[in-house]
């Protein structure tokens, strides 16, 4: 479903990400790990070029993110994309955040773009908010819409990037059970995320970054029992011993 071939990027004389190859296969859980500054964020932002790169190459289901050719706009569409900091839009109902893309982007009518949103909004527990703008929800709210919102485009896979980071510690579960959700029903995701809890849970591999390289991508069970980097061993020591 992704794969991810031998790319670099840089800022100016800055390497944000040095030479890194990975293949995500279709149904496939991915959990990125690494500590901030190693390259997790703009890794994921490559793979449906938010981020352009300098070498290698990203094909998504057959399409090549860094062609000139490839319509940028019509594969994001089928790529979802869940940020920190939820971005939706204020001004607009929640029901409405929902529709616009889908009549914008895949040509939906008004009635079949709202109905589709309520059934997600049910999905992922919320359809009573349906008419509240997203100032009037909690953190934890705002981003189950976000993941509804994305999933109303009907995607191939799933991107998150730190969907949790931002959100109070009692919000993040009800996040996570919705992505536990989609992972169960055989999403293709690629999570950034320190969550080491849902990494265990429901990850097949997990990528480890350091300094803009992936240091290991390893089955879950290898990873948690005894990483084969020192780095790697470190960071899940740090993280895991409270």
């Amino acid at each position: 479903m992704i794969s991810i071939r031998n790319v670099s990027k840089h800022y100016g004389s800055f390497q944000v990400l040095s030479d890194c190859s990975t293949e995500v296969e279709k149904g496939e859980v991915i959990v990125v790990c690494g500590p901030s500054g190693s390259g997790k964020s703009t890794l994921i932002k490559c793979v449906n070029g938010l981020e352009p790169f300098q070498q290698g190459e990203i094909v998504v289901n057959g399409i090549s993110v860094g062609d000139p050719k490839t319509k940028l706009a019509k594969l994001r569409a089928h790529v979802g994309m869940v940020f920190q900091n939820f971005e939706l839009f204020p001004h607009m109902s929640v029901s409405d955040n929902l529709a616009i893309a889908q009549i914008k982007v895949l040509g939906r009518s008004r009635e079949e773009a709202i109905g589709r949103g309520l059934k997600l909004l049910d999905r992922v527990g919320l359809s009573a908010q349906a008419e509240k703008y997203p100032g009037q929800l909690s953190g934890g709210q705002q981003q189950r819409v976000a993941i509804a919102r994305a999933l109303a485009m009907d995607p191939i896979c799933m991107l998150f990037d730190e969907p949790t980071s931002a959100l109070d510690p009692e919000m993040v579960k009800e996040v996570l059970d919705v992505m536990v959700d989609l992972a169960q029903e055989g999403m293709t995701m690629m999570v950034v995320s320190h969550e080491m809890g849902f990494a265990r849970r429901v990850a097949h591999r997990v990528i480890f970054m350091d300094q803009g390289r992936i240091v290991e991508d390893a089955p879950k069970e290898e990873f948690f029992g005894q990483p084969r980097s020192e780095r790697a061993q470190q960071f899940l020591s740090k993280i895991l011993q409270h």
